[in-house]
C-alpha cells in the first residue's frame, strides 16, 4: 500500500506554508499515519487544506489552468495567498510500500505575462539504493517545460566525465500540462508512471445525500463517483462481478447501520436502479429516496471501504454531518481498520469539527489547524503537545480534551 508520509502547501489561500507530516529534509519528524484527521474551528482552513489535495490531483486530471478555474476556486489570483507574489508550491513525500525508498514530488505554479497559470517547475526524486543520507537523486527535473528525465528503474552511477545513458533532455510543448501527465504514459519511465497512477487514483469525497437519492440509469459501475449519485450502479457491479462476497458485504454494512436488516437493489422498467433498505419492522422496503441523510452517508462510506480496488488515498470532508453522534466513533474505527488492514487498502484523510469522532482517535492521528494573528493557518500535531499526550495516555479521550479547550490554543 502506497503511503503519503508528508504533504507541504505554500501560498495557497490561507495556507502560506503548512506541512502535514514529514517531508524529505525533516529526519526527526514523524510521518503521517494511515488515518489522519484535521480538526479546527470554522474558518481555520480545513476546507482549504482538503482542497489543496484536490487541486494537485486536478492539475494532473485536467491541467493547471483548468484546475485553478474550477468554480470552487475561481482562478489563480483567488488561490494565491493574500499579499504574496510567490508561486503556489506543493510537495508530496510518499513511499510505494513499507520499506521502500521515499519519493518526493515537487510542483510550482505561477502566472505568465498574459495572466495565465503555468508550471514553473516539476521535480520527482528518490534516493539511490543503499543511500541513507544526502540529496535524493532526481529522475524528473523540469523548469519552464525544459529539463531532464531519467529512464529505467534505478539511477545510474556515473563516473566523472562519463555521460549518463539513462538521461534524456526533454521540452514540453504545453506549459499548462504536468510533465508527469505526458512522460508517465511512456513505458521507459516506470517510476514516473507509478507516481502518475498513484496521484490519478486519489479520491476526494464530495458526497451529499440528495445526490444519492437520484435514480441513475441502470448499468454496473466499478467505483463511487465523487458525489455518490451512482450508489445503485456500484452495488449492481458488486452483485454482478463479486457474487461470492456481495451478500456478505451488504450484510456487514446493514449490521452496522442501526435499524437496517437488509439492503438490496432492483431495476425499474425504464432501466433505473433502486436501492432498497429493509428495516425489519415493515414488510415492504424503504427506498433510498425515503432514507435519512445519516443512513445514506453511513451506507455510502462503508460501501466505499468495500471497493475491491480501493483508491490509494481517500479524502473525506466533515463526514459527521447528518450522522447520529453515537455512530461517529464506529465510523472512525471503520476508517482506521480500513487504512491499517489489508495490503491494498487506502490511506484516509479526514477533516472534522465533531469531538465524538475525535474520541476514537490517538494523538498521532490528530492535527490541529488554527488561524494565526497574521491571518494564515498554522498546523500542529496533537501528540506534539506534552500535556495532551499525557492526558491521552491516562485514558482521557481526545474529543473531550478538544471540547474542553486543551487542544486549540495549546503550545
Amino acid at each position: 500500500m502506497a503511503l503519503i508520509e508528508g504533504f507541504r502547501v505554500q501560498n495557497y489561500r490561507a495556507l502560506q506554508d503548512v506541512t502535514l507530516g514529514k517531508i524529505s529534509y525533516q529526519d526527526k519528524t514523524r510521518p503521517l499515519t494511515p488515518l489522519s484527521v484535521v480538526i479546527g474551528k470554522n474558518g481555520a482552513g480545513k476546507s482549504t487544506l482538503f482542497d489543496a489535495f484536490g487541486f494537485v490531483a486536478d492539475c494532473l486530471n485536467y491541467d493547471v489552468e483548468t484546475a485553478c478555474d474550477l468554480k470552487q476556486r475561481g482562478g489563480f489570483e483567488r488561490l494565491r495567498s493574500a499579499g504574496s507574489q510567490e508561486p503556489l508550491s506543493f510537495a508530496v513525500y510518499y513511499r510505494e510500500g513499507p520499506g521502500e525508498r521515499p519519493i518526493t514530488y515537487e510542483l510550482s505554479i505561477n502566472m505568465d505575462k498574459s495572466g495565465r497559470p503555468f508550471v514553473i517547475s516539476e521535480v520527482l526524486k528518490q534516493r539511490r539504493k543503499g543511500q541513507k543520507h544526502g540529496q535524493p537523486y532526481p529522475f524528473l527535473r523540469l523548469h519552464h517545460g525544459k529539463g531532464k528525465v531519467w529512464a529505467g528503474e534505478e539511477a545510474w552511477e556515473s563516473r566523472e566525465g562519463e555521460e549518463d545513458p539513462a538521461m534524456t533532455t526533454v521540452e514540453l510543448t504545453d506549459l499548462r500540462q504536468l510533465g508527469i501527465a505526458t512522460l508517465g504514459t511512456l513505458k521507459e519511465h516506470p517510476r514516473i508512471m507509478r507516481f502518475r497512477d498513484f496521484l490519478k487514483g486519489w479520491y476526494l469525497s464530495y458526497f451529499y445525500p440528495d445526490a444519492a437519492r437520484n435514480l441513475p440509469p441502470a448499468g454496473p459501475q466499478k467505483h463511487l463517483n465523487i458525489h455518490g449519485d451512482n450508489i445503485g450502479n456500484v452495488v449492481q457491479f458488486m452483485e454482478r462481478d463479486h457474487k461470492s462476497r456481495f451478500r456478505s458485504v451488504l450484510k456487514r454494512i446493514a449490521d452496522k447501520i442501526p435499524g437496517i436488516s437488509y439492503i438490496s437493489t432492483s431495476v425499474t422498467d425504464d432501466k433505473r436502479v433502486l436501492l432498497k433498505f429493509n428495516d425489519g419492522a415493515f414488510h415492504d422496503p424503504f427506498f433510498a429516496q425515503q432514507m435519512s441523510d445519516g443512513t445514506l452517508k453511513i451506507f455510502t462510506y462503508l460501501l466505499m471501504l468495500e471497493d475491491p480496488e480501493a483508491p490509494p488515498f481517500i479524502c473525506i470532508e466533515e463526514p459527521e454531518n447528518g450522522i447520529y453522534h453515537k455512530l461517529l466513533e464506529t465510523l472512525a474505527f471503520e476508517f482506521r481498520n480500513h487504512a491499517t488492514g489489508r495490503k491494498d487498502d487506502s490511506q484516509i484523510f479526514v477533516t472534522t469539527h465533531q469531538p465524538y469522532f475525535v474520541d476514537a482517535l490517538g494523538p498521532d492521528e490528530v492535527w490541529i489547524l488554527e488561524k494565526g494573528p497574521d491571518g494564515y493557518s498554522h498546523l500542529k500535531r496533537a501528540s506534539d503537545l506534552e500535556l495532551v499526550k499525557n492526558l491521552a495516555a491516562e485514558g482521557l479521550p481526545l474529543g473531550g480534551l478538544w471540547y474542553s479547550d486543551y487542544l486549540e490554543g495549546a503550545q
